[in-house]
């Protein structure tokens, strides 16, 4: 079990002082409203945009996921896309704020979890990507896209609230479904997801509009064995459900699946693996489908 020991890390963030505002504006972000007396009576007048007087903040992580996924290899794209995938936020035990600031959450069905992407490879951001959505081959700003490698790595995931556990020795547990983190990421900010202002049926998804192809998956009678005789897992049923929901939307890079595309002549045959909670699990490309051959 993961223990939040990089809980009370700081990340450290530099904003200028402000933007110019227009006549009768409100500040960017500042969710509307003048300017409070007490900002305003300083003498100091409206910051400049080319202003080179940076602010900085530190953000103090509430606590780190403990998550189904080990590895960055297998990690869905987005959040949702592999529902039964099983997470823990497990909030800061040294803090005895943090539990009583969770009252009434346990009323919510899903939340908003922000986090930092503390592994993801690069600290120096680029400002335009490939998505693998677009199979590799196209650039957008990085703006547009929901890559890991930004200006601040943030996440932003909205998952599905399971239940808390407030008494567990390690920290409260926050126990979600659905979420795309990977294992030991730090915990910034956790809000309930509303469904009257969150949702917004008729937006439109700009250049991730097709729909997402899914792989046949099916299991060989070993791998079957081993899932049915694993007692790590509460359920069989359901570590076999997370590996095909995992599987079946291609977890390989987006210049391996353009080159190697599951029917393709090349591709019969190679074997592939990834870590899932403690297993790890193997497979095989074969006959155009994704084959389970082991699980360790």
């Amino acid at each position: 079990m993961l223990r939040p020991q990089g809980v009370v890390r700081r990340i450290k963030v530099s904003i200028f002082r402000g933007v110019s505002l227009p006549p009768g504006g409100d500040l960017p972000g500042s969710g509307g409203g003048d300017l409070s007396e007490s900002d305003t009576s300083r003498g100091e007048g409206p910051p400049s945009i080319s202003s080179e007087r940076p602010v900085n903040w530190e953000f103090r992580p509430i606590g780190v996921i403990e998550s189904c996924y080990k590895e960055k290899f297998g990690i869905p794209r987005q959040s949702g896309l592999v529902r039964s995938a099983q997470a823990i936020l497990r909030l800061d035990p040294q803090d005895p704020f943090l539990k009583q600031s969770l009252r009434r959450l346990e009323e919510f069905s899903h939340l908003w979890v922000i986090y930092v992407f503390h592994d993801h490879g690069s600290r120096n951001w680029k400002p335009s990507i490939r998505p693998p959505r677009l199979g590799g081959a196209q650039k957008v700003g990085v703006l547009a896209s929901r890559s890991p490698h930004r200006p601040n790595p943030i996440g932003l995931s909205a998952v599905e609230l399971v239940r808390i556990d407030l008494e567990d020795p390690q920290g409260a547990a926050i126990h979600v479904r659905g979420g795309d983190f990977l294992n030991g990421s730090p915990i910034l900010d956790i809000k309930p997801y509303l469904p009257y202002a969150d949702s917004i049926p008729n937006a439109s998804a700009g250049w991730a509009t097709e729909p997402i192809e899914k792989i046949s998956v099916e299991f060989t009678a070993l791998a079957e064995q081993k899932i049915r005789a694993q007692k790590e897992f509460s359920s069989a049923d359901q570590l076999r459900e997370m590996i095909i929901e995992v599987l079946e939307l291609d977890p390989r890079p987006a210049f391996q699946k353009r080159r190697l595309p599951p029917h393709s002549a090349e591709a019969q045959g190679l074997d592939f693996g990834f870590a899932l909670l403690n297993f790890d699990v193997k497979w095989r490309i074969e006959k155009n489908r994704f084959l389970v051959t082991d699980l360790h």
